[in-house]
């Protein structure tokens, strides 16, 4: 996929879906995580060391001293895409790859924050940070970070969070919005997220495919020990085995879900092929801050 293809199925969907993504772009979105504007929030009397320039001069005149405007410092608002890059991002089989529905994904955020007059930044990342672009304004900036998803190869490595959010806490002073795009094939991480969240606002979107859990009957076959890592020779024409690997898959997803929601973070699954505008926008109407 192109990154034309890409912006074309992005605003195709937009328009699909109008009603919906303007009200996402535009109204949800921005009171979910909404920032300071130059607000102007009080008069007060004129302190030694203010701004001259600052003086109410009506207010001055009435009460026959000085009175100062007070403005809430300017808060744009940072939006920062985080997507997973490592070798399992690159799996699907039902409608598309794991990669292409991160890439629809991250476009749809990055037009939104864009439409409301935030910077939006892009970080890829896999055991390492492959990429970072900072946050900045303008559609030709989305654009680039649109074709830089697009043209992002997989990298044969694994993910590694801890990483990830060493260098944000480095990088990224102000507080922003992260989106953190993954499919969470990933340990220990928790304690490094319990800093983040204390610093940014924190959303975990989880790509998957929904064939991912269920294992396929395929008779002897050479496999990791999901508890002693050993490998070794499973029969995956048992239905025990075979349940014993879905359980195992829906604790490791079950537990990362709740390291986001304990920590005070957002989370959403998102299957490949899944109407992800959909679980967006009711994610934004929930998550007023």
């Amino acid at each position: 996929m192109t990154t034309e293809e890409l912006l074309k199925k992005v605003k195709l969907i937009e328009l699909k879906s109008k009603k919906r993504l303007n009200s996402l772009f535009l109204g949800e979105y921005h009171s979910s995580f909404k920032g300071a504007g130059m607000a102007f929030s009080e008069v007060r009397q004129y302190q030694f060391g203010d701004d001259i320039r600052k003086i109410d001069w009506n207010k001055t005149a009435r009460f026959n001293e000085p009175f100062v405007k007070i403005f809430e410092e300017e808060r744009e608002m940072i939006s920062i895409i985080l997507v997973d890059i490592s070798a399992s991002m690159n799996f699907g089989t039902r409608k598309q790859f794991k990669n292409e529905t991160v890439a629809e994904i991250s476009a749809t955020l990055a037009l939104s924050a864009i439409k409301n007059n935030d910077k939006v930044g892009l970080i890829l990342y896999s055991d390492k940070i492959d990429s970072f672009i900072p946050p900045k304004k303008g559609n030709s900036h989305v654009i680039k970070i649109i074709k830089t998803i697009v043209e992002a190869e997989p990298r044969q490595a694994e993910t590694n969070l801890t990483v990830v959010f060493d260098f944000l806490l480095k990088t990224i002073k102000r507080k922003s919005t992260l989106f953190l795009l993954s499919d969470f094939d990933v340990s220990n991480f928790e304690k490094s997220l319990s800093i983040i969240t204390k610093k940014h606002d924190v959303t975990g979107i989880r790509i998957y495919d929904r064939t991912e859990g269920h294992f396929p009957d395929m008779g002897l076959i050479y496999l990791q020990d999901l508890e002693t890592g050993k490998l070794q020779w499973v029969n995956t024409s048992s239905k025990e085995i075979r349940n014993k690997y879905a359980d195992y898959y829906r604790k490791v997803v079950a537990s990362t879900e709740n390291a986001f929601i304990k920590n005070g973070a957002g989370f959403l699954n998102i299957p490949t092929d899944g109407d992800y505008t959909k679980i967006l926008l009711n994610y934004f109407k929930g998550h007023h801050h």
